[in-house]
């Protein structure tokens, strides 16, 4: 099964329900600084998961790091490719 490639945009659209993320801007620019809490980051991947396919369980280190919509996307990209199912 090919998953859809996780884009800027694909991102965007998941961080945009203001019930979830009430206190992000409503224009995202790819390297404006986010502070997602541990609910937001749940919902995050979980609905990583639903989209895409993908089941993230990566470290509070590396989940600490996704501090923007660019590192997000490299951080599921790369994750993506280093999980691919055999």
């Amino acid at each position: 099964m090919t998953r859809p490639p996780i884009t800027a945009d694909a991102v965007r659209e998941m961080l945009a329900d203001r019930r979830i993320y009430p206190e992000l801007p409503a224009v995202l620019a790819d390297d404006t600084e986010l502070a997602l809490d541990s609910m937001g980051m749940i919902w995050l991947l979980h609905l990583v998961d639903e989209r895409h396919g993908l089941v993230v369980r990566g470290t509070d280190a590396e989940l600490a790091e996704l501090t923007s919509i660019r590192r997000i996307v490299a951080y599921l990209s790369r994750y993506a490719a280093e999980h691919q199912e055999a």
